[in-house]
């Protein structure tokens, strides 16, 4: 009963970790370094701590989320939109068109910045690669803490 209690305050705290490096854009190992050295372009190394970031692999996933989250609620209020009022194309080009693209490109940063954090926090790699990435990256233990 008290490990479970100590597992449930433990990812608790790596999830607040997580939301609270990712949203401000800083190193998931030291929380001071900057993430990001351009809107979605990760740094090579902090400047603090020395992390290396070749081990984040977001990939598609910001677009992804941001596209299930944000662009489809937003996409069923502009369909109703237009089936409830029936209004002439201009007023979706001046509407809906910048409320998309407000939508769908100002969460990319953080939701990168969180799952980056997340990939070092929960140590996260593809199975088997572990010492693949050892040999690749001259590290000995293989894995993020280079």
């Amino acid at each position: 009963m008290e490990k479970d209690v100590t597992d449930a305050a433990e990812g608790q705290a790596k999830l607040r970790w997580i939301l609270r490096c990712g949203w401000k854009g800083l190193c998931p190992r030291c929380g001071e370094g900057r993430m990001f050295r351009s809107w979605l372009k990760i740094v090579d190394r902090c400047e603090r701590c020395g992390l290396d970031y070749r081990f984040a692999a977001p990939d598609d996933g910001p677009a992804f989320f941001s596209l299930c989250i944000i662009a489809l609620p937003l996409i069923a209020l502009v369909v109703w939109i237009q089936v409830a009022f029936d209004p002439p194309a201009w007023v979706h080009l001046l509407t809906s068109v910048p409320f998309m693209a407000a939508g769908t490109l100002l969460p990319l940063r953080p939701i990168k910045g969180w799952l980056v954090a997340s990939q070092y926090v929960n140590r996260a790699q593809e199975a088997g690669t572990r010492q693949l990435w050892s040999r690749l990256h001259g590290t000995e233990r293989g894995d993020f803490d280079q």
